[in-house]
């Protein structure tokens, strides 16, 4: 029987060598690839519409975004990122791997600016919190919001246009262009405006626009939201009756001073079609941006006789309300007495 020959001791040592190099460039490779390698340096990575792949890599680079960014440039050669950058705002998750964070990006899976928006008085507080939300400039969207042509062209004027947004959280992505996310808003605008509000607004004699209109008012009085339906109530009474409306927000605005606490009678002389002192009906445009609460309160009013109303003197920021002016001027006194124990003086 032949004796079989023995494996060379030296030829098993090369065995081993190769072995352990193999399964150390296996694991080199694995952990490159599927190893934890984004920081918590920060929470998105922001590729411009105009970046290339070298300022994407510089800028991973300068804010520190992933451990090694020797690893993260292998990776995305090897998976042919340079070629395929896509803007987008990009969710950053702490020990996600470079093969994860380049597939995101090469697929262009952004994660959309969850858009919130209310409170907002005028148009250029608008265009700033987009400026802030999206990756063009408040001066951009201050340019479209302030554009006669593109008011008109979703069926607004340069003065109610700001009624065609609706407070409300909104999923947009980050590089959306200006023109796009006014685009998108309008949708959402004609999704509000459904059939049965739309019905509400006519049974009230006032267009959608209207609506709007009269509710930033309505919010500008109101201090707390229970009383809505019953100020747009006095209000719609007034305007059946053709009064005027002589609402105190719309002098505010027609003053453009928003630091006035109190209205009085040198602020009522201005001659601004905002100044519902002095012009009949609504004024041109929403003094300030409507809440879906103050819209739905002009849609479904407190019905009442009201045509008066003046602060509580109990300060609690509800109103008294009156039919006639009689009522109407012994609620006044009362609060005046309020102010003059309090030492308010006009």
């Amino acid at each position: 029987m032949t004796a079989k020959k023995a494996f060379p001791t030296w030829l098993k040592g090369i065995l081993i060598a190769v072995l352990i190099i193999g399964a150390f460039i296996g694991w080199k490779a694995y952990q490159i690839f599927w190893g934890p390698s984004v920081t918590d340096a920060q929470e998105y990575l922001y590729v411009h519409t105009n970046d290339n792949y070298e300022s994407v890599l510089r800028r991973i680079r300068q804010e520190n975004l992933v451990n090694d960014p020797e690893h993260f440039n292998i990776v995305a050669k090897a998976m042919d990122f340079p070629e395929s950058v896509k803007a987008g705002r990009y969710k950053l998750t702490p020990g996600m791997s470079n093969r994860k964070l380049i597939g995101n990006l090469r697929a262009g899976l952004q994660d959309p600016v969850k858009l919130r928006f209310a409170n907002i008085r005028l148009k250029e507080n608008l265009a700033g919190l987009l400026g802030k939300s999206f990756e063009a400039d408040s001066v951009q969207f201050s340019a479209i919001l302030n554009n006669e042509a593109v008011a008109e062209q979703y069926g607004f004027t340069k003065d109610n246009f700001f009624a065609m947004f609706i407070p409300n959280t909104y999923n947009i992505y980050w590089n959306t262009s200006p023109d796009k996310v006014i685009e998108r808003l309008n949708e959402e605008y004609k999704k509000f405006w459904t059939d049965e509000r739309k019905e509400k607004a006519k049974k009230q004699n006032l267009t959608p626009v209207e609506v709007s209109i009269l509710a930033s008012i309505v919010r500008g009085e109101a201090l707390h939201n229970d009383e809505m339906p019953q100020i747009a109530g006095l209000y719609l009474n007034r305007l059946k009756k053709g009064m005027l409306l002589q609402a105190d927000p719309t002098v505010i605005f027609a003053n453009n001073d928003f630091t006035i606490r109190r209205v009085l009678n040198r602020h009522l002389t201005i001659d601004n079609p905002y100044n519902t002192y002095r012009y009949k009906g609504l004024p041109p445009g929403p003094i300030t941006m409507a809440p879906i609460v103050a819209i739905d309160a002009v849609l479904n009013p407190a019905q009442h006789d009201y045509i008066y109303m003046c602060a509580k003197e109990d300060f609690s920021g509800y109103h008294a309300f009156a039919t006639t002016v009689t009522e109407h001027l012994v609620n006044a006194r009362k609060f005046q007495k309020a102010l003059d124990d309090r030492n308010i003086k006009k």
